[in-house]
C-alpha cells in the first residue's frame, strides 16, 4: 500500500523559500569570511614591510660606525614607530638585546636569570619563525635576522568573523526556536479546541443512546445479551468522549493492576475485530503489579496499537500481547503482530504527526500514543523490532509503582 502524506509538515520540509533563505545565508557568511580574510591579509602585508623597514633600519645601523658623522635621528625615528609589531633581532643565530613590544621583555619589574632570558628568547623566536619566515639581511660580516609575529589587532581580527556569524546564528536560531514553538503552541490549542468540542458533542447522543438501550431492555421479547453488548458499546463511547474532554489537562493518574487492565482491554476489543485474527495474551509478571496509569488514555494506546497491527494484517492473522518483567523494577508491554511490517523508510517518520501508510485516518495515533506514555506516564514506546512481511512488534515500558 503506498504510504500517503495526510498533513504538509512545514516545519519539516525544506520549501522553495527557506532553501532561498539559506542560500543568502550562506553567500553573506561567505562574504564576511572573504571580507575580514582581504582585510587580514592586507594588515598582515603592512606589518611585513613594518618589519622590513625594521630589518633595514638596523642594517644601516650597524653598517655606519658609531663614530661616523651620519645623523641617526631619521633611522631612530623610523625603528620606534612600530608600536603594536612585536619583533627581535637575531644576530649570527643568536638574540640580541634588541626587541620591540614583547611585553615580558619590555617588563622591568621582571627579574631574568641570564639563562631564564636567553630560553625566553630562543621560545619566542621559534614561535615567530612558525608564524612568519624571519626577514635576512647582512651587515658586514654579521648574518642578521628579523623575527615577528602579528599584532593583537591582526590576530582578534582572524577570529572575528566567526564570532560574527556565530552571534547570528545563535540569535538567528533562537528566533526560529521561538517562533516554531509559537506556532507549533497555537497548532496544540486548534487540537485540544477541536477535541473538547468533539467532546462536547458527543455528550447528548451517548446519553440518548444509554437511554434507548434501557427502553429495548424493557421489551420481554428483547435480548439480554444484545443489550449488554450495545451497553458495553455505549459506555466505550462515553470513555472515549472522557478521553477527548481530558486532552490538554492533566490526567489524573491511579495506581491499576496493569495485567488485569490490559486483559480486559484485548478481550473487549476480540469481540469487534476481524475473526480471522487470533488474539493471544501473556503475562509473566505477578497478577497483583501495580502501575500508575491514567487509564483512560492508557487504555486508548494499548486499544490503537492492537488496531495498527489488525489493519497491518489486514484482517487475518495473529496478534500477540505479552507482558514482561524487566531490570530496576519495570516492565515491559510488547505487542506483536504478523502482518506486512514496517520498512526501513516509514520506520524513521512512524511517529511524526501526520503520517499514514492507510487510506483512512489522520495519522496521529502512533504521535499520541508516544505523547501519551512519555509525557504522561514517564515511560518509552518504541518500535522493538519489524521485519517486513514478517511482522513488527511495538513495545511499552513503564516503571511498577
Amino acid at each position: 500500500m503506498a504510504r500517503r502524506e495526510v498533513f504538509v509538515n512545514i516545519y519539516e520540509q525544506i520549501t522553495g523559500w527557506r532553501f532561498f533563505a539559506i542560500i543568502i545565508l550562506l553567500l553573506v557568511g561567505t562574504g564576511i569570511l572573504y571580507y575580514f580574510n582581504q582585510l587580514g591579509e592586507t594588515l598582515d602585508g603592512r606589518e611585513k614591510k613594518y618589519a622590513k623597514l625594521y630589518a633595514e633600519g638596523i642594517r644601516f645601523t650597524i653598517e655606519q660606525s658609531l663614530n661616523s658623522s651620519c645623523d641617526y635621528t631619521y633611522v631612530q625615528e623610523m625603528l620606534e614607530a612600530n608600536e603594536t609589531v612585536p619583533m627581535i633581532l637575531v644576530i649570527n643565530g643568536v638574540p640580541s638585546k634588541t626587541h620591540q613590544n614583547i611585553p615580558e621583555l619590555e617588563d622591568k619589574t621582571r627579574k631574568w636569570t641570564e639563562q631564564e632570558l636567553l630560553d625566553f628568547k630562543y621560545n619566542i623566536v621559534a614561535e615567530m619563525g612558525q608564524e612568519h619566515p624571519p626577514i635576512e639581511f647582512v651587515a658586514g660580516k654579521d648574518k642578521g635576522y628579523v623575527y615577528y609575529s602579528n599584532s593583537v589587532v591582526v590576530k582578534q581580527l582572524r577570529y572575528f568573523p566567526y564570532i560574527l556569524i556565530g552571534t547570528f546564528l545563535i540569535f538567528g536560531s533562537l528566533a526560529y526556536i521561538a517562533y516554531s514553538s509559537s506556532r507549533k503552541a497555537e497548532q496544540n490549542r486548534v487540537w485540544v479546541g477541536l477535541a473538547k468540542e468533539t467532546a462536547h458533542q458527543l455528550g447528548t447522543p451517548i446519553s440518548a443512546l444509554m437511554a434507548w438501550v434501557e427502553v429495548l431492555r424493557a421489551n420481554p421479547e428483547f435480548d439480554a445479551s444484545i443489550g449488554d453488548e450495545m451497553e458495553k458499546d455505549v459506555k466505550r463511547l462515553e470513555t472515549i468522549t472522557t478521553r477527548f474532554s481530558n486532552i490538554g489537562s492533566i490526567p489524573q493518574m491511579s495506581k491499576e493492576r496493569i495485567a488485569e487492565m490490559v486483559e480486559q482491554t484485548l478481550k473487549y476489543l476480540e469481540r469487534r475485530i476481524s475473526t480471522k485474527v487470533k488474539v493471544h495474551f501473556a503475562s509473566q509478571i505477578p497478577d497483583d503489579t501495580m502501575v500508575e496509569v491514567n487509564r483512560h488514555l492508557f487504555e486508548w494506546v494499548i486499544e490503537n496499537l492492537c488496531k495498527n497491527a489488525v489493519d497491518a494484517m489486514v484482517g487475518k492473522g495473529e496478534l500477540f500481547v505479552s507482558l514482561l518483567p524487566l531490570n530496576k523494577n519495570r516492565i515491559a508491554i510488547d505487542v506483536t503482530d504478523t502482518g506486512k511490517g514496517i520498512s526501513q523508510t516509514n520506520l524513521r517518520k512512524i511517529f511524526k504527526p501526520g503520517f499514514s501508510t492507510k487510506k483512512r485516518g489522520w495519522g496521529l495515533g502512533l504521535t499520541l500514543a508516544r505523547r501519551i506514555i512519555e509525557n504522561y506516564h514517564d515511560g518509552r514506546l518504541y518500535v522493538k523490532e519489524t521485519q517486513v512481511d514478517k511482522g513488527t512488534t511495538f513495545r511499552i515500558i513503564l516503571d511498577v509503582a
